[in-house]
């Protein structure tokens, strides 16, 4: 025959539930902080080369870049993933910086494409510095997960 559900035994399965998820909620936050080391590259970031990758944030956030395209997942599914296109575009933050200046003044009709900015040599510099940083982060699932973006 079957037991009645009572109240000592709910708050047994509340408790032991709570319990059990805490503890697992701290083994992940250790775990991720053992694993933080080994994928940490905030060393590009000092010296001159920091400073160019900064300014080139700043120009992704100004020109809201991410209202088009996505980095590290994140943001419009509009124009493809730049995570990786420092890799895409063969290692070369020249490529990268061609690439963006080449852009037409008003676009290619018929198709979206993105704008030209009409940025000057200093700033495709620091995109393409930002953009290498980027691609330079090592992701937990790596991300993205093929080389199209």
């Amino acid at each position: 025959m079957a037991q009645a559900f009572t109240k000592a035994m709910a708050r047994n399965i509340f408790y032991g539930g709570s319990l059990f998820f805490f503890l697992l909620l701290l083994a992940l936050t250790f775990q991720t902080e053992a694993d933080f080391p080994s994928r940490d590259n905030r060393a590009a970031l000092e010296g001159p080369k920091g400073t160019q990758i900064a300014e080139g944030k700043r120009l992704w956030e100004e020109n809201d870049c991410i209202g088009c395209h996505t980095l590290l997942g994140e943001g419009a599914y509009f124009a493809p993933e730049l995570a990786n296109v420092y890799t895409r575009f063969g290692n070369s933050t020249d490529a990268i910086k061609g690439f963006i200046a080449s852009r037409p003044a008003d676009g290619i009709p018929g198709r979206r494409s993105m704008p030209q900015f009409n940025f000057n040599d200093e700033e495709l510099s620091a995109l393409a510095e930002f953009l290498k940083y980027v691609s330079e982060i090592k992701t937990a699932r790596n991300w993205p997960p093929n080389i199209q973006g």
